[in-house]
């Protein structure tokens, strides 16, 4: 369950934002034979949790859909985690991919932060961005724009804070714990890990602020 943190993270329906271009996962190829077929939807969306897929940088934009296909054959049958994890891919030209399946619109519970995805949407940045790396500036406005979109179907202001409630021992709060996030977090705020790199992380302040300009706040 996640709580808006007084006088941060406001419900306000007035600052909303397009949905951007998603390509689909019909279009991308994915086997809907895979998956398992119970999706579960949390009451909306108040959190973004920011990931990179620890591939590769080197690809061509053409190449995703293949990419997205491994991903997503290795999360169900080595990872057991009944389909794609994250909500939605980004590559580095700035497309956008759905993920999950349940609805792109809908608040879809992915698999992708233990003891946190309840309230959240995964989205995977396509490749490996520790600290050095450059990320390019198409995959920071599609984050942004994807950000802006689905946080402005619950009136969350992404430079808020929500508080989450954690489901599993094994995130960075013990089952039960209250922890306050911001609203556009990185997987490293709830799991122990570096994921989504520093290069990446070090660009969530800029992700939040445009996403804000987008919904068309102040």
């Amino acid at each position: 369950m996640a709580l808006p943190v007084s006088g941060l993270a406001r419900s306000v329906p007035l600052y909303t934002a397009p949905q951007p271009d998603i390509i689909t996962r019909a279009r991308w190829g994915a086997d809907e034979s895979l998956r398992d077929k119970g999706t579960r939807y949390a009451d909306a969306v108040r959190t973004v949790v920011l990931h990179h897929t620890d591939t590769g940088n080197a690809y061509d934009c053409s190449q995703v859909p293949g990419m997205i296909r491994n991903l997503y054959t290795g999360h169900v049958k080595d990872r057991g985690w009944g389909d794609i994890a994250y909500n939605f891919l980004i590559d580095k030209c700035g497309t956008i991919y759905e993920g999950r399946a349940g609805g792109i619109e809908r608040p879809v519970i992915g698999a992708h932060t233990v003891g946190f995805n309840n309230e959240t949407m995964g989205v995977a940045a396509i490749g490996t961005f520790p600290a050095g790396t450059t990320v390019p500036q198409d995959m920071i406005d599609a984050i942004a724009k994807l950000s802006a979109w689905k946080l402005g179907l619950s009136g969350t202001d992404p430079r808020g804070h929500t508080r989450l409630i954690s489901t599993s021992d094994a995130s960075r709060y013990h089952k039960g714990r209250s922890a306050v996030f911001k609203v556009i977090s990185g997987h490293r705020d709830g799991f122990f890990t570096d994921c989504p790199g520093r290069a990446l992380y070090d660009r969530l302040p800029e992700i939040r602020a445009q996403a804000a300009r987008i919904q068309g706040r102040r």
